[in-house]
């Protein structure tokens, strides 16, 4: 039931006491604010990671040249090591456990396209069609490179988005349109989207064998690119220790030395960020539930300053009649209003600071959508609701068994 004369009670001796009402409510409405900022920064930045493997497959292994660093079999360090399309044929043979398996060769610098009176730089890549699932390619009208383009060489290009808006506009379709790239006419079978970034969609998938011939060294192979299935972190580190292995023996170069040829292994990253990021969410719980715990520690000692105020008061109200659950009632009820005031405040704080955070920082790729579950956001304010009542609930007790003829005699 609604008591009037209580709440105005309460009222009262918030109003006579703001200081220590303020400072009391800003110990929770802190606690709050900081555990919801914590939490929404370390989202923020964990999104900001997961948007950086975004862009290729989690499970991929790519290999790149390098120069050796070691002398092996008579060759001297400082070697630069070479890959080209019979490398690539041996691991698709040979090597088990690897699934969507593609070559890629580069343009040196920035082709040039041209579709009528529109031209722009793009980067310019040969591909199989493995590299579709590799670099988490999502088609939006038409089709990626297929194996009848390799193996008729077909002048055909997949393009991005940005490439597509940038040559044809936003509305027109370039499909079975032709663009000159450096003069040569290709074919539009499709164009895609590509979360890796801005990079990733200002570029034109070609066959691989078409890219080898047309742009010179029909042989060679810039990077090849593969994935590891359904492996654990351990079965794809083997993957990686017999593929180094195999490409020592073809290429002569120790196997040990791990600047011959780049082998990333991005599932073993993911696993070592996954780690990571558990171990920060960790350490913000701590901070946090601190924080939150001294504003409870605050509310109880508050309270306590409370009873021990108004001992004379409590006396007289026993002496009147007041029961002990009466007293108790009327503490709570007190520390209970702060608490629930004073978290919402933190809790609105915190989530208006990181909806203002998100909107100034629009468009950074390292700190996205520094968001709170709403579950956990409620959940923690309840948790702090809970917790203040139990503070009150102490120094409550205390008042409730506090005799009356004792109390008069308080000074």
């Amino acid at each position: 039931m609604f008591d009037l004369d209580k709440w105005q009670e309460i009222f009262s001796t918030i109003n006579k006491n703001r200081l220590r009402t303020f400072l009391t409510g800003f110990s929770v409405a802190w606690g709050i604010f900081m555990l919801i900022l914590l939490l929404g920064s370390g989202k923020g930045l964990q999104n900001g990671a997961e948007n950086q493997f975004a862009g290729d497959a989690i499970n991929s292994v790519w290999i790149s040249p390098g120069k050796t660093s070691l002398p092996y079999k008579g060759y001297k360090p400082d070697r630069f090591i070479r890959l080209e399309n019979d490398d690539f044929e041996d691991i698709r043979l040979h090597q088990k456990g690897i699934e969507n398996l593609s070559a890629r060769k580069y343009l040196q610098g920035s082709g040039m396209a041209t579709y009528k009176n529109k031209t722009g730089n793009f980067d310019i890549l040969g591909c199989l069609p493995g590299e579709k699932e590799a670099e988490q390619i999502s088609i939006i009208e038409g089709r990626f490179v297929d194996h009848l383009d390799i193996t008729e060489a077909r002048k055909v290009a997949c393009i991005g988005i940005d490439m597509k808006i940038e040559l044809f506009g936003t509305d027109a379709s370039p499909i079975g349109e032709y663009i000159n790239i450096n003069g040569i006419p290709f074919k539009v079978i499709g164009f895609f989207s590509d979360q890796g970034g801005d990079r990733d969609v200002r570029r034109a998938w070609l066959p691989l064998s078409t890219h080898q011939k047309v742009f010179g060294d029909p042989m060679r192979v810039d990077r090849m690119v593969m994935t590891t299935g359904d492996a654990t972190i351990e079965e794809a580190d083997q993957i990686v220790s017999d593929l180094r292995t195999r490409l020592s023996q073809r290429l002569n170069f120790d196997p040990t030395d791990e600047r011959a040829v780049f082998i990333r292994n991005r599932a073993q990253f993911f696993q070592k960020f996954v780690q990571l990021f558990f171990g920060i969410r960790v350490f913000i719980w701590i901070i946090g539930c601190g924080t939150i715990l001294a504003g409870i520690v605050g509310v109880s000692n508050i309270m306590m300053i409370v009873v021990k105020e108004r001992t004379r008061e409590i006396g007289i109200r026993k002496a009147l009649g007041a029961t002990a659950s009466s007293i108790i009632g009327m503490i709570m009820q007190e520390a209970i209003f702060i608490t629930v005031v004073a978290g919402y405040i933190g809790l609105s704080l915190g989530v208006g600071l990181l909806e203002w955070a998100d909107n100034m920082i629009s468009g950074n790729d390292y700190f996205l959508n520094p968001e709170v579950d709403i579950k956990i956001a409620i959940s923690a304010t309840i948790l702090l609701i809970i917790s203040g009542s139990l503070a009150g609930l102490i120094p409550a007790i205390r008042a409730s068994r506090i005799q009356p003829v004792v109390a008069l005699r308080e000074d």
